[in-house]
């Protein structure tokens, strides 16, 4: 090889034209050799890469970073929904949601392991079907709402389809116990001949028999179609049930897994048995579920004494409420937040006297917004309850704090945020009391919005408000994302000797 290139390879000094080849001395400000570097030129002809293109890839507009907060949102709240059903369950005070969400824990992909309970697996589980059988009306009602929160919710697809199947036998069960109409006595004349039909097939034949009837009722030939119908009606009942049995075969066989190092007897028992292993709690009879207290502040009130149980109202009325789907999905978020353990919901609602129309009613059409409203409850150790009752024998609950949160998700100008205002009757004022002795005032807090809502009141105990930023003691008033959202708690009274 010559010696000029060697010497440039090996990086030293090449030697001059017309100059006699000599011994190469080294350049001590070149760059040391390196046979492991490999120096490439720059391609000129297409622009460098931005440094931070991929930060540019991942960028979100406002709609999808609104959509992303909102599925996160989703998340935690049923997260912590799930967690306060494991709760209820392990400390024996479930209610039917709770052991319907605490069966899909062993099977949950979403589920955070450490939310996991060593025990948990030895905890007898009813099947769904069974707890269904066992609820009057007015507990599937109740149950009915709660389990549209999960579906609402939840976004793994198991998860989902267990919640879809639930949703249909729910309803069914609620035709079943109250039908209405003709079409309720026909369908119960033929419910044998359905069943023979239907009960022996499996979920394929299920799909398949469905894809027929559809088909047969699309096409223009001369058919039975109120007969066609109904069984359509009663196949999709049939399937919800067989993609439910599916789903509880794979629950089943998660918990005998489990099982199976820690009791093998028992998992042999579970394995053996038929639905999940557990019988229905007698309190589950009907009659015997309390449906969730109302609280309400001492004093006056205009409540009737039929109305719905809580967190049932706002779907049982009607009238002008405000139903529309946005206001639907808040609502349902809410719910699925749940009731903490010192909370209970407040719906004592007072109807609002004005005497005139809003000048607004002729160009929208006036509705009542929806709530869901928590009062938080708590003993006060003054120095009476200290005298005559201790911790093993409380002092009875007092109202000590009241959360509201007010849908107003299609106000007409959303740059004027609600307001809310407090009515004292009988020209009582600020600090003065007309209650008798061991008694409370109690006062109006009324809620004001623009078009198209109608003002809310409902009635409070009147005391001072704590204005302090203590936690869960902090007071908290926001109009955001369409929820008016007012949470305070009362002055604690200290006495001095």
């Amino acid at each position: 090889m010559n010696s000029a290139r060697q010497a440039m390879i090996e990086g030293w000094k090449s030697p001059r034209k017309n100059e006699p080849t000599r011994e190469p001395t080294r350049d001590v400000t070149a760059p040391r050799f390196d046979s492991s570097t490999r120096i490439s030129k720059l391609n000129r002809g297409a622009p460098p890469k931005p440094a931070n293109a991929a930060a540019v890839s991942r960028y979100l507009t406002q709609d999808e970073q609104s959509e992303q907060f909102v599925a996160d949102e989703d998340k935690f709240v049923l997260k912590q929904a799930k967690k306060k059903a494991d709760i209820r369950v392990r400390e024996h005070r479930a209610k039917p949601i709770d052991y319907l969400a605490f069966a899909l824990r062993f099977i949950d992909a979403d589920r955070d392991i450490f939310d996991d309970n060593e025990a948990d697996v030895d905890i007898d589980i009813p099947a769904p079907q069974a707890v269904l059988e066992s609820l009057d009306i007015a507990q599937l009602k109740e149950l009915d709402e709660d389990i549209r929160s999960y579906h609402t919710l939840e976004a793994n697809s198991t998860n989902k389809e267990y919640w879809t199947a639930l949703v249909a036998l729910v309803a069914d069960r609620r035709q079943k116990l109250q039908p209405s109409g003709p079409e309720g006595r026909a369908l119960a004349t033929v419910a044998s001949d359905v069943d023979n039909i239907l009960s022996p097939k499996s979920l394929e034949q299920l799909e398949a028999l469905e894809k027929q009837i559809r088909a047969k009722l699309a096409s223009d030939g001369p058919i039975d179609t109120d007969y066609w119908e109904e069984l359509l009606k009663s196949l999709l009942v049939y399937k919800a049930k067989a993609k439910l049995k599916r789903v509880c075969g794979t629950i089943k066989a998660a918990r005998v897994e489990l099982l199976r190092t820690r009791n093998p007897q028992k998992a042999k028992e579970l394995e053996e048995s038929e639905g999940l292993g557990g019988t229905v709690p007698a309190s589950f009879a009907p009659g015997l579920v309390k449906a969730a207290p109302r609280p309400t502040a001492p004093g006056p009130s205009t409540q009737n004494s039929s109305a719905p149980p809580p967190g049932t109202a706002r779907f049982a009325s009607t009238g002008n409420e405000d139903f529309s789907h946005a206001t639907k999905a808040l609502y349902d978020r809410e719910v699925a937040r749940g009731v903490g353990e010192d909370e209970e919901i407040f719906a004592a609602e007072e109807a609002v006297t004005s005497g005139t129309a809003p000048l607004w009613a002729d160009k929208y059409r006036p509705r009542k917004p929806r709530y869901f409203n928590r009062v938080q409850m708590g003993y006060e150790w003054n120095k009476y309850n200290q005298t005559h009752y201790d911790h093993d024998n409380p002092p009875p609950k007092v109202v000590q704090g009241y959360r509201f949160n007010i849908f107003y998700p299609d106000l007409i100008d959303k740059t004027k945020a609600p307001t809310f205002k407090i009515v004292r009757e009988h020209g009582r004022k600020r600090g003065e009391s007309f209650a008798p002795a061991g008694k409370e005032d109690t006062c109006l807090i009324r809620f004001i919005a623009g078009p198209p809502y109608e003002d809310i009141a409902f009635r409070i105990v009147d005391r001072e408000w704590d204005y302090s930023a203590k936690k869960e003691r902090g007071f908290k008033s926001s109009f955001d994302k369409g929820i008016l959202q007012l949470h305070f708690m009362f002055k604690k009274i200290y006495y001095r000797k």
